[in-house]
């Protein structure tokens, strides 16, 4: 690997006498590490730990675990399910984080989301009661996020594409917030070597503009006394250390400080913690938890019974009955709504709020997507099937084998044995919904996503 040269000349001033310990792990290959679904991997935990090259616990996050190797993990079919998620392990610090400062239901904004880790890991670890609003301002990026948490399965989740100042209009209306914003990626460099490539002082300075920038823009939907986790994969302090003495002396907040086990190797700069790959086993963090000024307050209950338009359009507001609706474990804990030609479930508590972004930001998605009609025909959702809210009672399942299942990812059409049922199918690999057929007797039709089905060679 071949380092900038005025990124070594910065390191060796910051590091000093762990200069060479620094620069040397930056030549090491990086670790692998998974995190499993909290609701997922009730039945199938043990045996993916055992499929899996496991070495080990990440200690700052429950059911996250290291691998010795990197399988091939586009042909674990159980991947595709939702059960676990590949993710840097240093990024899990979030699940440790959430756990000692909400302690209750809150809204929580995950602004700056693709592809998806950070978001599948606070669906999992938010109390219950809570919304996750997951936003990705890149649209293409924005499409990976809405797959990687519809395969998570949970039904308290929006994803959105917009802008930081797309929801300004929206007023303070989150509870917390996570901003891992756009950065010089230094923390990434022993995996990628665009990181690498793209780095230079400017561009350092560049990202730092554009940081304030978005910290400015998410500062207003944030509510007095609400909390925000601010986070980077660089080592240097105009993105860090800096950036959080904005947050405080411009914004208005306090650092607040995070308790760690010194066994983690996880360094506290006092304006926030730094994994280090000499030290930690992950890799390159900066995170810090800051509380806005101010008393946090009940919102004001707002009704939003009359239809709102979004460039056009009208946004369906009366209740709808469609029947796939009654296919969910507490229907009634849902109310049916219709966007851009899909029918979604919305937890009931959040159907207002989910109603009320649609106006002023582009929602991909909300709580779980429970399909469309095409003519007179319903389909379903691919998203339904994977969801944990989904009753399989009360549809026609098949439990695949692993080439089967595998088949079916790569949206082949499978024969399936004469004792299923004909129509719609949900498709299942141990117990886990993959998605649906319709079964019409001698085939059947794979209705797996063409964007998502698996391109490589599944034999």
């Amino acid at each position: 690997m071949n380092l900038p040269a005025d990124f070594l000349t910065w390191a060796r001033g910051a590091f000093g006498d762990e200069y060479d310990a620094f620069i040397s792990a930056l030549t090491t290959n990086p670790s692998v590490s998974v995190r499993t679904n909290g609701l997922k991997c009730s039945t199938v935990g043990e045996e993916l730990k055992a499929t899996l090259p496991v070495d080990g616990p990440v200690a700052w996050c429950p059911g996250g675990f290291y691998l010795e190797s990197r399988p091939t993990f586009t042909l674990d079919p159980l991947l595709h399910a939702g059960a676990y998620y590949v993710q840097e392990a240093s990024s899990m610090i979030v699940s440790h984080i959430v756990r000692q400062f909400v302690s209750g239901p809150v809204r929580f904004l995950d602004l700056c989301a693709a592809p998806g880790g950070k978001s599948t890991l606070l669906l999992d670890v938010l109390p219950e009661g809570s919304l996750l609003v997951c936003n990705e301002y890149i649209r293409q990026r924005s499409y990976i996020l809405a797959e990687n948490v519809t395969k998570w399965g949970r039904p308290n989740a929006v994803v959105t594409s917009c802008d930081a100042s797309s929801f300004s209009s929206l007023g303070p209306v989150f509870d917390a917030m996570l901003v891992d914003a756009p950065c010089s990626g230094e923390g990434m460099f022993r995996k990628d070597d665009v990181a690498v490539s793209e780095w230079s002082l400017d561009n350092v300075a560049l990202c730092a503009e554009r940081q304030r920038d978005i910290l400015s823009s998410a500062w207003t939907v944030l509510k007095p006394g609400g909390l925000l986790l601010y986070s980077t994969c660089t080592y240097n302090e105009q993105e860090d250390e800096r950036m959080v003495e904005y947050i405080k002396e411009t914004l208005g907040a306090e650092l607040l400080p995070v308790s760690l086990d010194p066994s983690w190797g996880i360094t506290d700069t006092g304006l926030g913690l730094h994994f280090y790959p000499h030290k930690t086993r992950g890799e390159g963090l900066f995170i810090a938890v800051l509380r806005k000024h101010g008393e946090m307050t009940s919102e004001p209950e707002v009704s939003y019974a009359r239809k709102v338009k979004r460039k056009g359009k009208a946004v369906v507001s009366q209740k709808i009955d469609v029947e796939a609706a009654s296919w969910l474990s507490s229907p009634d804990g849902y109310e049916v709504m219709m966007h851009r030609e899909r029918y979604f479930a919305v937890p009931a508590a959040h159907y207002d709020f989910v109603r009320r972004l649609l106006p002023f930001v582009n929602v991909l998605s909300c709580g779980v997507a429970l399909g469309a009609f095409k003519g007179k025909t319903f389909i379903p959702d691919t998203a339904l099937a994977l969801s944990s809210a989904l009753d399989h009672s009360k549809v026609s399942t098949y439990d695949a084998t692993r080439q089967e299942a595998l088949s079916f990812l790569h949206r082949e059409s499978l024969v399936l044995p004469p004792s299923v049922p004909k129509g719609y199918v949900l498709i299942t690999y141990k117990g886990l919904g993959l998605g649906w057929v319709k079964n019409i007797g001698n085939r059947s039709n794979n209705l797996y996503p063409e964007q998502w089905r698996i391109r490589m060679n599944i034999s």
